[in-house]
């Protein structure tokens, strides 16, 4: 019954409302195409029918060019697919826009999940005491990244921000004006975000997002939770920044940039303190009250736009208290709580909005570190171990200047150099935390630490978390072992005490099911966190998990909240911290309600874990034998496909995955080092895992999982499979987001594949195993449909994918044409890459 009332909402608020506004697509001022809103729904017919005729895309769009135009020319057919997709691309943000709107209506207060059901909850178990003891050690930190999953220019941006407010008020004349700003406005970046363009388009949405969300929802959980004698902590709920600090395979980050960016995120929470302090004086107009806080914005003013002065977060709070003692002794506190509103900001925000992080690969670092020892302590050559060098870092007075070095190990050294200043204008919270990609060994850790007393630092002033990031199954497997020698030297043991005895640690959920599948990945990553919890605890250190997070199940993503709540008593659980990007950050915290919502999921999901008994959380040593055996029985299978010979020439001739680099969505390249023959450790996760998608293939989201499945019912052990799903959340979970990358599957898309010479064997390989696990999971579950108990994501997915079908023909189409060397390459080139647009944005989670 909920499920028919959850359909019917959607149809009325999404499913009808999209119908109605699409029409006025039928005006657009684009120049020729009067008639494309006309002939794209033939092409979606054409296709729909065509694919489950088993045609090909090369088939059905020349069926579509000779039922539906009188079109002669490759010219003049090639700008009319041109044309069908900038119409699709403005459909999706119709579509995006409606659908976020409809949010408040479709979602509740009180859901699970949210704050008022943790309350309610908290309140008949008698755990509100609990509750509160959580919340005073806990928090959520959302990291916002710049990968290449989406970019829209910030004057779409905006639009997009408009059109949800105006379609929640139903203006069809104002609706029907921006849709006509929408048609004339360029979709597409002339030239390559540089990594500042990418830091300033989130910036936007910190300002006019994040500044009230996370604001309002503090407030909300001061409200819920708060005593006389308890208040929440305003780093409970907190924000992380990659674009202009993550420089791992990005060339275009340099000390400069960061610089840059530090100092954009610091004027930019000075403009929203300047903007929200005016409305406040509208209201604390009061003598004595007036004349501080009139100073105070004077003060602001001055930081921004003359550069005069450098304002704290403590200088700002000694302003409002001094208001706040007067309003308090004089006028009764009148408006009080409008003053604690901007106060609580103050203390969540700083003088930074959001932490930056630097991050760099740990090879990398090697590079530098070995430059420097051959240079300045003669250690050259193969004579020298690596325990010996490591001693001369560690105990060196040397001090280095970057200008004695050029490239990267100028721009390192110089970074490194200026990140005391960045702490001095922007508070330390404003960039702490040094992240090393690869990490595998002790010394990848160690040669960062070295690096801050190279540049000058003393240990003491090293204010610095140093956070390696263990991403694939080597890393994974080494991780235990790094940090307990790690916590065991004695010069790193006294940095972590320096550093409060908390060590981060950040593990790769999109590089390490790249590298070991799916199920695989996520085991290997929940084992390693139990091992790393114990061995923290062993050491008397609080270990906080730091988890790099793309936004479909492939890369981690999926139901993050369920993911978050199923995890048992085995793993630390202090912080709930994740990567978010593309297009995750507008369709999951793209506008205030549904950024407050899955605030709120991640932030009950880390409080349940500990507050509330829920025996499915934990792992008894049976249910962890047997995903035990079905990680590594589809691990075999995975790895047997990554081992094909047709793997990697597959993605390179078969898919988009060429055309990643070549389009001007991010600043960074696809793969990692330059030049030479693709290898498939230097592919980039989200490259990696989008050409799958683009391909409807999902392949890291699913491949080996049927498979496991299906050799344990061979077996007769199906049902300790079943009890596993029925009591574990961790694996429910686990299940649950492979079945949404297989529902984002469509392979009739690619079935011409299969008679194809090269690869036709191959497509065969994929295909079988996605049959296998859609029946097997299908049984497992008790479905009769892939995302049965989400009507609202099933049907979501079902209207995005009748969008971006005859994008995907033209995607096909032009890359038939290329494998084939017919026609105009370089226009057929532009075509798949200009489909890469639509097709990423309409999937939102890119899997």
């Amino acid at each position: 019954m909920q499920y028919e009332v959850q359909t019917e909402k959607f149809r009325q608020l999404v499913a009808n409302k999209f119908q109605i506004y699409n029409s006025l697509f039928m005006s657009l001022p684009y120049d020729k195409m009067s008639n494309i809103g006309m002939l794209l729904p033939f092409l979606y017919e054409e296709s729909k029918a065509g694919y489950e005729g088993e045609k090909s895309p090369e088939e059905i769009v020349e069926e579509f060019f000779r039922k539906h135009t009188d079109l002669k020319t490759e010219e003049q057919k090639i700008e009319l697919l041109f044309k069908i997709i900038q119409y699709v691309e403005r459909q999706v943000v119709l579509y995006d826009s409606i659908e976020d709107a409809a949010f408040p209506q479709l979602h509740s207060e009180s859901d699970a999940g949210t704050i008022l059901q943790l309350h309610e909850r908290a309140l008949q178990e008698h755990q509100l005491g609990a509750t509160r003891k959580k919340l005073a050690d806990f928090a959520v930190k959302v990291v916002f990244t710049a990968h290449p999953t989406q970019f829209y220019p910030n004057s779409v941006q905006r639009i997009l921000h408009d059109l949800r407010s105006v379609i929640t008020n139903d203006s069809v004349s104002e609706i029907d004006m921006l849709l006509q700003q929408l048609g004339k406005t360029p979709f597409l970046n002339i030239e390559k975000p540089t990594p500042l363009d990418e830091a300033l388009s989130i910036i936007f949405y910190l300002r006019y997002v994040y500044y009230d969300t996370i604001g309002e929802l503090f407030k909300k959980i001061k409200n819920a939770f708060g005593t006389r004698n308890f208040s929440p902590a305003p780093d409970l709920i907190q924000m992380g920044f990659w674009p202009g600090g993550d420089r791992d395979g990005n060339p275009f980050v340099t000390a400069e940039i960061t610089q840059k960016v530090a100092h954009e995120l610091h004027i930019s929470i000075l403009k929203s303190y300047y903007a929200h302090l005016k409305k406040l004086r509208r209201r604390l107009s009061f003598r004595g009250v007036s004349e501080v806080l009139d100073g105070l914005s004077d003060d602001l003013y001055a930081a921004i736009f003359a550069g005069k002065s450098n304002v704290t977060d403590v200088h700002i709070l000694a302003k409002i208290e001094a208001a706040e003692k007067i309003l308090i002794e004089k006028h009764n506190g009148l408006f009080k709580n409008i003053l604690d509103d901007f106060k609580d900001r103050v203390k969540i925000f700083g003088t930074h909005f959001a932490t930056l992080d630097i991050r760099q690969d740990s090879r990398i670092h090697q590079e530098i570190i070995d430059e420097i020892l051959a240079k300045k302590a003669g250690f050259s050559g193969e004579n020298f171990s690596s325990e010996e060098k490591l001693n001369w870092l560690l105990t060196t007075d040397t001090v280095l200047n970057p200008n004695d070095f050029e490239g990267l190990t100028k721009d390192t050294l110089q970074n490194v150099c200026n990140i005391k200043e960045i702490q001095q204008k922007n508070g330390e919270r404003g960039l702490h935390r040094y992240i090393i990609s690869n990490s595998e060994h002790i010394k990848d850790v160690l040669n960062v630490f070295a690096l801050f007393r190279l540049c000058g630092y003393k240990d003491e002033e090293i204010n610095i978390d140093i956070v390696p990031l263990f991403e694939t199954m080597d890393g994974l497997d080494a991780a235990e072992n790094v940090m307990k020698q790690l916590y065991e030297l004695p010069v790193y043991k006294k940095h972590l005490e320096k550093r409060g005895k908390i060590q981060t640690i950040m593990l790769g959920f999109s590089d390490g099911t790249k590298d070991g599948g799916y199920l695989k990945a996520n085991w290997e990553i929940y084992e390693t966190k139990e091992q790393l919890t114990k061995i923290s605890d062993d050491f008397d250190l609080k270990v906080v998990f730091f988890d790099g997070r793309g936004g479909p199940p492939a890369r981690g993503g999926g139901k993050t909240h369920d993911f978050y709540a199923s995890q048992g008593k085995t793993i630390a659980n202090h912080q709930i911290e994740l990567t978010i990007q593309g297009q995750t950050i507008t369709s999951v915290f793209g506008n205030k309600d549904q950024a407050k919502y899955n605030f709120e999921q991640l932030l009950t999901a880390g409080i349940e874990n500990d507050v509330f008994k829920n025996s499915k959380k934990d792992l008894n040593q049976n249910e962890r034998k047997l995903i035990e055996e079905l990680a590594e029985i589809s691990f075999k299978k995975y790895s047997d496909l990554k081992a094909h010979p047709r793997f990697v020439p597959y993605l390179q001739e078969m898919s988009t995955l060429e055309y990643y680099g070549k389009t001007n969505i991010g600043s960074r390249p696809t793969k990692r080092g330059a030049g030479g023959a693709l290898k498939f450790e230097d592919l980039r996760a989200i490259p990696f895992v989008g050409s799958w998608s683009q391909l409807k293939q999902n392949v890291p989201g699913f491949f080996g999982f049927g498979f496991a499945l299906n050799e344990l019912k061979y077996a007769g052990r199906f049902q300790e499979v079943k009890d596993l799903y029925k009591g574990s959340d961790f694996f429910k979970t686990l299940v649950l987001n492979s079945m949404m990358s297989m529902n984002k599957s469509y392979f009739p898309l690619t079935s011409y594949m299969k008679k194809n010479e090269k690869f036709g064997e191959f497509w065969a390989i994929i295909f079988e195993e996605y049959k296998l696990s859609e029946k097997l999971m299908l049984e497992l579950t008790g479905f009769e449909t892939l995302m049965e108990e989400e009507p609202l994501s099933r049907l979501s997915v079902k209207m995005r994918e009748k969008i971006v079908l005859p994008l995907l023909s033209i995607q096909q189409y032009a890359l038939i044409k290329i494998q084939k060397e017919e026609g105009n390459r370089e226009a057929y080139e532009k075509l798949v890459m200009r489909s890469l647009f639509g097709n990423i944005n309409a999937s939102r989670n890119s899997a």
